[in-house]
């Protein structure tokens, strides 16, 4: 058996699931034993960061993100503070 943490995330809440699965599973087993899935709100899978596909396969004490849409490019976003600090 394996251990696995699921996460997400919105702006001031998240939430976290520990799950056991058996050795060999992947990222599609651990969302499917927690009930969760991707939709409007997660739309992208990350193990510890890295991207993720639901035929990721999972090591004990491995983390998947569910990650949300990006709200403003980083690029412009940096130039936003860029131009503010100024």
């Amino acid at each position: 058996m394996i251990r696995i943490e699921l996460l997400r995330a919105w702006p001031q809440r998240f939430e976290r699931a520990l799950i056991e699965l058996p050795d060999g599973a992947c990222v599609a087993d651990a969302l499917l034993r927690a009930g969760w899935k991707l939709d409007a709100d997660f739309v992208a899978l990350a193990v510890f960061g890295q991207a993720a596909n639901g035929r990721t396969a999972l090591h004990d004490g491995d983390r998947i993100e569910l990650l949300r849409p990006l709200q403003i490019d980083p690029k412009q976003a940096r130039r936003a503070r860029a131009q503010n600090s100024c």
